[in-house]
């Protein structure tokens, strides 16, 4: 996982740990996790990002196992924020 600490937005690339990617219960977890997060958590894969707090919008971005996702986050908690969130990505949410 590498994460960047510039004056800009927080970005972290991490690999999804999930062995059926971010579907249904883990992407649930996942923006569960976003929602309560102080700022706006954006998730991307090959793409146009999307609000880590939206279940759909996770679905959408057909993460699988294995895929790298990149996300990110600008203000006051924003790396907490990705920090919190790219270790729940990382993790099996299915095994747990």
């Amino acid at each position: 996982m590498a994460m960047e600490t510039s004056a800009g937005p927080v970005t972290n690339d991490v690999v999804v740990g999930s062995r059926v990617g971010l579907h249904a219960r883990p992407a649930a977890l996942v923006a569960q996790a976003a929602a309560a997060q102080p700022v706006i958590v954006q998730i991307a894969k090959d793409g146009a990002p999307v609000q880590a707090r939206s279940v759909l919008s996770l679905i959408s971005l057909g993460a699988k196992c294995g895929d790298t996702v990149t996300l990110s986050a600008e203000g006051d908690g924003a790396p907490a924020a990705v920090a919190a969130l790219a270790e729940l990505i990382a993790r099996d949410l299915d095994a747990e």
